[in-house]
C-alpha cells in the first residue's frame, strides 16, 4: 500500500485544490493507496475541509491531528500513522500531476530503491525582477518555488530530493529513524526553519542507500508573492546557514581544542571575502546573489557562536527531548 503524507497549518484554502489533485492520480497498474493530512494545530477551517472531502473518496482521505508545533512533528506523525509501506510526501501548495504518485512510486514497489525524488516546476508564469535569477549560475529558483528539475532521464540521485516530490520505502525510517525535530518550521526560534526533508535524503545516502531520480513524477508548486522580496531570500539564506550548522552536528575536536574555536575565525574571514566579492559584483543577479551567499555564512558562524556560548559545540540541541516511541522523533547521526 502506499500512503501520502500532507502536513499543513493554517491553509485550508491552497489545501483543497492540492488535495483535489492528489485524488485524481491514477495508478498504473492499480495499488492501493491513501492520503494522510496531518493538522499541525490549524485554527482555520481545515479539518472541516477535510473531513468534508474524505466523504467523496470512500475512506481514502484521513486527517490526523498534531498538537506539538513543527513541521518535523507532523512528519512523524504521519509516518506513524501510515498504513502504507511506501511513504510520498507533499506539500500543501503545490498542484500534482495526474500521473504523480504512479510514477514517483513505482521504482519503489519493487525493493530496488530506497527511495525517489520528482520534480518541481513553478505552478504559474514568473517573470523575476532584475535582481533575482531562476536560470544559470545565480539562480534562486530552488529558493523561490523548490524547484528542482535535473533533466529528463531516471538516474540515481546523489542529492537530496526536496520534501514536496519525495517518496521512502517506510522501512528507512525504522531503520534510520524519523526527521529531525531540531530542523524545519516551527514557532521555536531557535531552531533553524530549512533542512528537515533534506536531511533525511542526505542521511540515506550517507547510509549508501540508493534514491532514484524519477522526472515523470511532476509537482508544480506556488510562487508566494511575499518570497519575491530581497529581504525575504536574505533571510531565507540566513536561516539555511544556521541549518547547515545544525544538520552537521558535533565534530571532534582539533588537538584537543573544540572546533568551533577554528569555525567562528573561519566564518568570519568567509563572510569578509564574500562582502568584498559582493560588493565588487556589477550585474544585478550575480550581486544579489552573493549577498544572499554572506548571509548564509554569518548564519552560520551566529550558529557557531550560539553553540560555543552554550558549552556544547555544534552539538544538536535538543537530544534529550528527541528519543519518543517507534524512534521516528530522535535525532539520528
Amino acid at each position: 500500500m502506499i500512503s501520502v503524507i500532507l502536513c499543513t497549518f493554517n491553509r485550508c484554502g491552497l489545501l483543497r485544490e492540492a488535495l483535489k489533485s492528489i485524488m485524481s492520480s491514477v495508478l498504473s497498474p492499480p495499488f492501493p493507496w491513501e492520503i494522510v493530512v496531518v493538522d499541525n494545530n490549524s485554527t482555520d477551517q481545515t479539518r472541516d475541509l477535510v473531513e468534508d472531502l474524505s466523504h467523496h473518496y470512500d475512506g481514502r482521505l484521513r486527517y490526523v491531528f498534531e498538537p506539538r508545533q513543527g513541521k518535523s512533528h507532523a512528519l512523524n506523525t504521519g509516518v506513524r500513522e501510515a498504513a502504507g509501506d511506501i511513504l510520498a510526501f507533499v506539500d500543501d501548495d503545490v498542484v500534482v500531476d495526474s500521473a504523480w504518485l504512479s510514477n514517483l512510486t513505482q521504482p519503489l514497489r519493487g525493493g530496488e530503491w530506497a527511495g525517489a525524488g520528482g520534480r518541481i516546476f513553478p505552478a504559474e508564469t514568473f517573470s523575476p525582477p532584475p535582481w533575482l535569477s531562476v536560470n544559470g549560475p545565480y539562480s534562486l529558483a530552488w529558493m523561490v518555488y523548490a524547484h528542482f528539475d535535473l533533466g529528463d532521464e531516471p538516474r540515481q540521485l546523489d542529492c537530496a530530493p526536496f520534501g514536496t516530490n519525495m517518496a521512502f520505502q517506510k522501512a528507512m525510517f525504522d531503520r534510520y529513524g524519523g526527521f529531525r525535530v531540531d530542523l524545519g518550521p516551527t514557532n521555536n526560534r531557535d531552531i533553524p526553519r530549512f533542512n528537515e526533508d533534506t536531511e533525511f535524503g542526505r542521511r540515506l545516502i550517507a547510509a549508501g542507500e540508493h534514491l532514484r531520480y524519477e522526472p515523470s513524477a511532476i509537482v508544480y508548486h506556488r510562487i508566494p508573492t511575499e518570497r519575491i522580496d530581497q529581504t525575504f531570500l536574505l533571510n531565507h539564506w540566513f536561516d539555511l546557514g544556521r541549518a547547515s550548522i545544525c544538520e552537521a552536528g558535533k565534530r571532534p575536536p582539533i588537538g584537543g581544542i573544540p572546533r568551533y574555536y577554528f569555525s567562528i575565525p573561519k566564518g568570519v574571514l568567509t563572510m569578509l571575502s564574500g562582502t568584498l566579492r559582493w560588493l565588487r559584483a556589477a550585474e544585478p543577479q550575480q550581486r544579489f546573489f552573493l549577498k544572499g551567499r554572506v548571509w548564509f555564512s554569518a548564519g552560520a558562524t551566529v550558529q557557531l557562536w550560539r553553540h560555543a556560548l552554550r558549552g556544547i559545540g555544534p552539538k544538536r540541541i535538543l537530544d534529550q527531548e528527541r528519543v519518543q516511541s517507534g524512534g521516528l522523533d530522535r535525532v539520528s547521526n
